[in-house]
């Protein structure tokens, strides 16, 4: 999660789609040149050990003029952790 957050704020593209499920990954993704992230706070994690296959980070990203409060899932390809999906919180 730290890592995919580090490449949003450097704007990284190539990073967050190698990262990405290749079953939920989009073609690209068009960042937003002026969005400045300034902080991630991590709320909670639920498995994602070395003996899982699965797990989920809430977070909470903040940027200028606001914040992104999600629960992420992310899940094991090819031995990898890799960002499948999220919902969106308030």
């Amino acid at each position: 999660m730290r890592s995919r957050y580090s490449a949003f704020v450097v704007r990284d593209e190539a990073y967050l789609l190698r990262t990405w499920h290749p079953r939920t990954r989009p073609a690209r993704l068009g960042l937003d040149a002026g969005m400045r992230w300034t902080g991630l706070e991590i709320l909670g994690t639920e498995d994602g050990s070395a003996f899982h296959s699965v797990g989920t980070v809430t977070f909470r990203a903040s940027y200028q003029g606001g914040s992104l409060h999600e629960r992420s899932r992310f899940e094991r390809a090819d031995g990898a952790w890799v960002y499948v999906d999220g919902d969106f919180l308030e």
